[in-house]
């Protein structure tokens, strides 16, 4: 479902079948990162990290929409990305390990450890690749629109994403950017919310009521997609799919611990990790699950 104005560009999804394959192949891996390093930390989001990797994927990953590498972080010549629901950064670790920007397999085992850069919610002091430091739930919508006001005035070309939690638009925060983003036309300013309907205290819908969605972000000016969130197809068509004075907000349809068949749709695996039986039935699963993320 989608707003009205340009067309998606399905065309190039089509065509980029490597792009396809790759995705096919390392978003298990990906999984299989996250899960080990919680496990390590003996703490953190499983639930919440695990809805994220397509998402992620689809902005960062190999083939990836976002402008971004890491010869670029210390200019403007960048998309930049925000995590407001800052909880499932180890997922984002765990994408940026392919990417060269100087995490590898060994470091992702220190999450959350004393004097690591990667802690249980993203340190821009320790981490500056990261854009913002994040977790106070609601500021990272804020800061994306900042940082799109700064492009716009710069007259810089490229993108301002930030990825949102269902239960942190229940803030207040939130509300004050979905006004303020369409008033000063920021076009380039993509809000992605991984949709998951849970939260730590319940069920999304019983804590506090979304509903209905799609229709109060289009009401208040954004151009609203709402798609399968560990869909291939459907993420890139909407990421590519851009108004050029409204900013974006793309509802990802996901599901909490996505992959692992004990954890999804559990609110139990919001913030626990597992111990070394579940870890070993989990692992056991994603790789031998290799659908995840492509479309039947």
């Amino acid at each position: 479902m989608k707003d009205q104005g340009p067309k998606p560009k399905t065309q190039k999804v089509e065509v980029e079948r490597d792009r396809f394959l790759t995705w096919a192949e390392r978003t298990p891996v990906i999984r299989e990162r996250i899960l080990k390093s919680i496990h390590r930390a003996g703490s953190g989001h499983p639930g919440s990290s695990l809805s994220l990797v397509e998402i992620l994927y689809a902005l960062l990953g190999e083939g990836g929409v976002m402008t971004h590498s890491p010869e670029s972080i210390q200019g403007n010549d960048r998309d930049r990305l925000v995590l407001s629901k800052g909880h499932g950064v180890p997922a984002l670790y765990a994408v940026l390990v392919d990417g060269g920007y100087g995490i590898d397999e060994d470091e992702l085992m220190s999450l959350r450890k004393l004097g690591s850069r990667l802690q249980g919610h993203p340190d821009r002091a320790r981490l500056p690749i990261l854009e913002a430091s994040t977790g106070s739930l609601g500021q990272g919508a804020s800061i994306a629109l900042g940082m799109a006001q700064g492009y716009r005035l710069d007259d810089n070309p490229h993108r301002i994403y930030a990825i949102v939690g269902d239960g942190e638009i229940q803030e207040g925060q939130i509300w004050e950017a979905a006004l303020s983003a369409p008033h000063h036309k920021l076009g380039h300013l993509t809000l992605i919310l991984d949709f998951n309907k849970g939260q730590i205290d319940g069920p999304v819908e019983e804590v506090l009521s979304l509903s209905p969605l799609r229709e109060k972000w289009h009401s208040f000016g954004w151009h609203v997609h709402e798609v399968d969130g560990h869909s291939y197809e459907e993420l890139v068509q909407a990421l590519e799919d851009t108004h050029p004075e409204k900013p974006s907000f793309i509802i990802a349809h996901t599901i909490k611990g996505k992959g692992v068949d004990f954890m999804e749709g559990q609110i139990d695996w919001h913030g626990k990790a597992p111990n070394d039986e579940q870890l070993e039935r989990a692992l056991k699963e994603i790789r031998q699950n290799h659908t995840i993320g492509l479309a039947p």
